[in-house]
């Protein structure tokens, strides 16, 4: 048994936030921030809009699109490194807000490659045969973390979201493969140093700013261009295929320099490559399934296609996922 994605959804609060905008807060320019990551605007959301709240017009999305009924649904996974609560999962509310009586959740936490890593989780609920309709979501209020006085960090990220339901597929239609890696010894170069058990909250922590995300830049793009390309290239070689035979590659949308980088290195065309970075900015967990939703939208993806995922995120993690796509 596989498990195959048959809805997807995405959700972009209406707010937004322009290079021209960033000009007048920080000491930058848009044609710097164009030509060092690709990024145009970024969304963010209104004043007491949480990732729950995202997540539940993902879910809402999906269950429209699918047919569904909130009672239908046996799982529901939540990528975020910002999730509303530290105790109660994003997961259980969004499963309150949707009434999702017969489903049990959890969050996972591993940065811009979470959706990848709870991609995998719910394929092996699924193919465990005990769970028939999984909801993933990746969603991220990054704007909650992010200090807008700091220059290296407020140019590149956004909030929104996305999300798919899994089900059982009993044909080569589904997810085929993925390889995910954790580097630990990274998380020193990308990370909000306080809030958590190490450095709990205090005024301290606060009067220093350590709340916010903090980046040693070099390092993470070095690694991020070196990792997500391998990564990508491993799993084409592992699964016998060629960059021709990839119809779509969807990589985490970081930075343009980075997405052209791994295409190159996977020997990818230009046009089979999906980009949106310009504008979205980089919404953590949320930028791929922002943008399968957006290849869905736009016919991008048709039955059989292969469709190549891969990610790069603090922790460090990192990862590749394929895909044989279905009717959706």
């Amino acid at each position: 048994m596989k498990a195959k994605i048959t809805a997807t959804a995405r959700y972009l609060p209406k707010r937004t936030l322009s290079n021209q905008d960033l000009e007048k807060m920080v000491d930058t320019t848009d044609e710097w921030i164009r030509s060092r990551t690709g990024i145009e605007k970024r969304h963010l959301v209104a004043e007491g809009e949480a990732t729950s709240d995202m997540g539940k017009k993902i879910a809402d999305q999906l269950l429209a699109r699918s047919g569904k009924s909130a009672e239908d649904i046996d799982l529901i996974l939540v990528a975020t490194s910002t999730p509303d609560y530290l105790v109660v999962s994003t997961a259980a509310m969004v499963q309150d807000k949707i009434n999702a009586v017969n489903a049990w959740g959890f969050d996972i936490v591993a940065a811009c490659t979470g959706f990848i890593y709870a991609m995998e989780t719910g394929v092996k609920m699924i193919e465990s045969g005990k769970y028939k309709n999984v909801i993933v979501i990746g969603a991220d209020t990054m704007s909650s973390i992010i200090n807008y006085a700091d220059r290296n960090t407020c140019i590149i990220f956004g909030d929104g979201g996305g999300g798919v339901l899994l089900e059982p597929s009993d044909n080569d239609i589904g997810v085929l493969d993925s390889i995910l890696y954790t580097d630990g010894s990274g998380s020193k170069y990308l990370n909000v140093p306080a809030g958590g058990s190490v450095q709990p909250a205090s005024k301290d922590t606060i009067d220093k700013k350590m709340h916010y995300v903090i980046q040693d830049g070099k390092t993470v793009f070095k690694f991020a261009v070196k990792n997500m390309a391998d990564v990508s290239k491993e799993i084409i070689d592992k699964n016998g295929l060629k960059g021709d035979d990839i119809s779509l590659f969807i990589p985490h949308q970081a930075n343009k320099r980075i997405i052209d980088a791994t295409a190159k290195r996977c020997g990818l065309h230009e046009d089979q490559v999906f980009v949106n970075i310009n504008r979205y900015g980089n919404t953590t967990a949320g930028t791929i399934p922002i943008a399968i939703d957006e290849a869905v939208e736009m016919s991008r993806l048709a039955k059989d296609d292969l469709l190549l995922l891969a990610a790069f995120g603090g922790g460090f993690t990192w990862g590749s996922m394929l895909i044989r796509w279905g009717n959706v």
